[in-house]
Formats: C-alpha cells, structure tokens, sequence
C-alpha cells in the first residue's frame, strides 16, 4: 500500500501541485512515507515533517472536551455561559442574510453540543452579508492565516455580532471549534496548548504535536504555499510563520501542528481516549436533516454526508461509516469501520488541484 501512495504523491508533486508530503494508510502497523521536499528548493521531506493541520485540530478538540464531560466538569447540554460570560445574551439576526440591527433576543442557551455539531449560532458566513462584512472588518473571518489575535480580544470581539440563528437551529462552520478551545481552557484554568500536552499529547506519545512548533524543532516546520494559476506561491516559510516558536498571545483558539505518526497514533488511541457512548455520538451524524440547507456551508456538502463531534461522517454509499476531515493548508484524514487510517499531509491550501488530490487520496485500496 506505502508504493500506491508514494505513486499517488509522485504524480502530484511532478504535476507541480506541491514541493512535498507525507501520507501513511493502512491499519495499526501502518508507516509513513514522505515524498518530495519540504519547500521549494528545499531539502527532502521527513517522514517526520511538522505541518499545519488546521482543522483537522477539530476532532483533537473535541475529544478533549468530551474528556471534560466524563471528568465531570459539565454536560454535553451545559450551558457555556459560565465559563465563557462574553456569550451571555446575545441578540441573534431574525434571518443570517439581516441588517445586523434586525435582531430578536437569544431564547436558549449555547451548549457544548451546540459547539461541537457547529450548531451555536456562530461560523463561517456563506455570501456578502451584513454579518459576513462585520466579521472582515473585526478580524474574526476565517482564513488560512492563523488570527493575530489573542484568545480573550478574539471571543471579545465575536461576541460583539449577533448570532446567525437561534443555537440549534442552522449550522455554520469552524467558528465553534475555536470558541470550544477557550471553554477546554478555561474549565482547566490554563492554555489549551498545556491541557493539551498533558492530557493527550503527552500520554500518547505525541512530542510533534501542538498549537505552536518549539524553537528546537522548527527546522522540521514545511512551508506552505497557495495554488494559483498553476504555480505555487508561498505563503509560510519553511521554519517560519506565526506557529513557529512561542506566540506572543494565548492561542487557545488556534489549530495545531503536527506529524503523521502523531496523529496516527491519536486516530488509533480515540476509542479508549472517549467512553463507547460519547464515540458512538462523535462519529455518527448529529445534524437534523431539516437544518442541512445547501446555504449553510456548499451546495452539495450534505449529499451522503453528515457531521458528527468535529467530523464529517459518511451516511450512505461504499464508505458508509467512515468520519474524517480536511485542513485548509491541503490535509486530511479518515477512519474506516473495519480501521483502515488513512492520513494525508501536503504543503498546499484547498483549491480544485488538491481537492482532487484528497480524493483519489480516499479512494486508494
């Protein structure tokens, strides 16, 4: 199987797709392969080469959280006020497209479910709204670069918009999982990045894994690049950018860096990291059919697909069962019933070119 993937990776690296990869499919005694070179002119790829997941960080958050309800430190129906008072009563848009004064009162409460099936009334806003403008011009849009600002001024200032729907009752993408790591962090009363360490990383043997990359071992940090008009043009250096070395501010709202071993090994630790009851949930689909609408993400996302606690999750056809996600920077995972891991590491955003890479990617044997 390591052959059909260094194959597969070969022939998008010659296409000019990207300078290099990691990849690793197969089950518990699967191996990584690396292919290419780190950057452009750049040494060759590392089996053990440190990338950007983005939010492939969302599965990771969420089982941290999940944690937290089988500690007993709150509920999957808590409300998050407590731990997060800037959410306290926010008026929500009568519809997501509304002049952000067009407004009615929040009539329940955002709940760690709400978080985890990107259901809270906070995401990525589909189309030029008003609420889609406010978030440009507040730096809360999300976007391949990581956000400049701290955790607190962060949820400060999404906490300054209205909601895009009562929570519960519409979904929106990614904006939950960066709030849900402030609520891990301040339930712990510490950063994510030290809960993490301790409570995940560290007992499963993950040392290349965090929201920021130690200054000893940045020079295993890739560049990153965006695909545009067939060329590559780099956007993170290699050894560089903001997750390299301690950032200035908290990053618990961040996304992580990691390996492909790594995160092998966290893939293949999550059915005795998380009860069988909260497993069950986390990679079946939670989303109510009537609020999977074509303008709450892409048209065509839900076609077969559902959304589980920080994954997407197959509902129908020849992959039925699996769940897995992307990252922004061109990776990706997922998990088959029977445990076949497949994990893709590249150097390159989301476009066309890496979407199909992704999913000839999924479609290997």
């Amino acid at each position: 199987m390591s052959e059909t993937v260094r194959e597969l990776l070969t022939r998008h690296i010659d296409a000019g797709l990207m300078p290099g990869a990691t990849a690793l499919l197969g089950g518990p005694d699967a191996e990584p392969v690396a292919v290419g070179s780190s950057a452009v002119g750049g040494p060759p790829m590392a089996v053990d080469a440190m990338v950007r997941i983005q939010s492939m960080t969302k599965i990771v958050t969420g089982v941290a959280a999940l944690r937290l309800v089988e500690a007993g430190r709150l509920t999957l129906d808590d409300d998050v006020v407590p731990w997060l008072p800037e959410l306290a009563g926010r008026p929500v848009l009568t519809r997501p497209d509304a002049a952000l004064d067009d407004t009615v009162p929040q009539d329940r409460p955002i709940t760690l479910r709400h978080l985890l099936t990107n259901t809270s009334g906070y995401g990525i806003q589909m189309g030029d709204t008003p609420l889609a403008r406010a978030m440009r011009a507040n730096d809360t849009e999300a976007g391949p670069a990581p956000s400049p600002l701290g955790a607190d001024e962060w949820l400060a200032r999404m906490a300054d918009l209205p909601l895009a729907f009562q929570p519960g009752t519409g979904w929106r993408y990614h904006h939950g999982f960066a709030i849900l790591g402030i609520l891990v962090s301040r339930i712990v009363g510490r950063s994510l990045q030290d809960h993490l360490r301790d409570d995940l990383f560290g007992p499963l043997d993950m040392p290349d894994t965090g929201l920021w990359v130690p200054t000893d071992r940045c020079h295993r940090l890739t560049a990153a690049y965006r695909y545009e008009d067939g060329s590559l043009i780099e956007t993170e250096p290699a050894a560089g950018g903001p997750c390299a070395g301690p950032p200035p501010v908290d990053v618990s709202h961040g996304e992580l860096v990691s390996t492909a071993t790594d995160f092998h090994r966290f893939l293949r630790a999550i059915p005795t990291s998380v009860s069988t009851e909260h497993l069950k949930l986390m990679t079946h689909d939670q989303v109510p059919a009537s609020i999977k609408t074509d303008e709450s993400f892409y048209p065509g996302f839900w076609q077969g697909t559902g959304w589980g606690f920080g994954v997407s999750v197959v509902t129908e056809g020849e992959h039925l069962g699996r769940y897995g996600w992307s990252g922004g920077q061109g990776t990706d995972f997922f998990v088959d019933p029977d445990g076949t891991v497949g994990i893709l590491l590249t150097q390159t955003e989301l476009c066309e070119a890496t979407f199909a890479l992704l999913s000839e990617f999924q479609e290997l044997r």
